[in-house]
């Protein structure tokens, strides 16, 4: 994944949360929501502040596992 292709691994489908989107890292979710992955999978968020993976790289999508940390600055979302 490149920067060009900095969008989360998952979308929200239900609730409104806040979207803050935190460079060369993940897009945070302030607030309740529940996302879906690529091949259908809901998850709800569990915590007043969630971190959906941008870099395509966790461990534990849809979620951040600050996996960005350890790419190069070239590879990491915007």
């Amino acid at each position: 994944m490149t920067r060009a292709d900095a969008e989360p691994t998952a979308r929200v489908v239900e609730g409104d949360p806040v979207r803050l989107p935190c460079a060369g890292g993940p897009l945070l979710l302030r607030g309740a929501a529940v996302v879906e992955t690529s091949d259908g999978v809901r998850h709800a968020t569990t915590r007043p502040v969630s971190a959906l993976c941008r870099c395509g790289r966790s461990a534990i999508a849809p979620w951040c596992d600050a996996t960005h940390k350890l790419l190069p600055a070239a590879d990491r979302p915007v």
